[in-house]
Formats: structure tokens, sequence, C-alpha cells
């Protein structure tokens, strides 16, 4: 089976969700690609940064943006590994990403739950990316707090 492109770019994303996992932040990893470069790599810092808003959607925005020189990632592809919550959701509107790709879904938090539309109209979304390994790092985590 040949590996495709939302999935060699989730792994990315799955290995700075590792990263956050590792800093006993919440594992969520989030990578920024455009025409096939990966322009930003960034993961959950809430914790480190003492920051409610330092999600890995937020910071991959903000590194991508600075990359490109500019608001807009048209033309972008954002993948994260849970669904983002309400707050990435709007921010992944207003940056106008062409595309978002998440892996596994988030039925406490996740910007499914909000009526209404977060995301640019023009952004395709893709779900389910390698769910299972994103779901599985979640847990691992949760499971080892309690």
């Amino acid at each position: 089976m040949t590996e495709s492109r939302d999935e060699r770019y989730m792994k990315a994303a799955l290995a700075e969700a590792q990263k956050a996992f590792d800093r006993q932040e919440v594992p969520v990893g989030a990578v920024v690609v455009c025409r096939d470069t990966i322009i930003a790599r960034a993961h959950n810092l809430t914790e480190a940064l003492n920051d409610p808003t330092a999600h890995a959607e937020m910071q991959a925005i903000t590194a991508a943006a600075n990359w490109l020189g500019g608001k807009y990632l048209t033309g972008c592809t954002i993948y994260v590994t849970i669904e983002p919550c309400a707050m990435c959701a709007g921010a992944i509107g207003w940056s106008q990403a062409s595309r978002l790709v998440y892996g596994a879904g988030d039925d406490k938090k996740g910007y499914n739950l909000v009526k209404g539309q977060l995301l640019h109209p023009k952004t395709k979304v893709v779900k389910g990316v390698l769910e299972e390994e994103c779901r599985e790092l979640m847990m691992r985590f949760f499971m080892a707090k309690r």
C-alpha cells in the first residue's frame, strides 16, 4: 500500500504531537504545507507558555504567515492531529487556508459542536487521516494523567 500525501504530512503532525506529549502538554501537533513543502511545524505550548491560546494550530498559523510574509494561507493545507477547537477553527477561517486535514474528531471540544460557519467557505476539510494513531496518542496521555 502506498502512503498518501495526506498520511505523510499527518505523520509529521503526529511527530509534533509526540513532542507535546513528551513535554507533558496535551498531545496535539500541526503542520502547514504549501506547494508540497512543510512551512510550519508546531505543537501545543499552553503549559510552557502559560497561555491558553498557545494551541498547535495557532502556533502553526503564526509561523506559516511569517514564513509567507502575509496573513493569508491561501493555497496551504493545515494538518492537525485532533479536530480543531472553535478558537482554532476561527483562526483557520481567518487565515483562509485552502484545506484542513485532521486525524481524530473531538466530540467534547471540536469545532463541529458549534453552530455556524467557523472555517472559510472555500476551505475543504478531510477527516480521519491516521485517525487511530492520533486518537491513541491522546488516550495514552489522558490515561497517564489519571
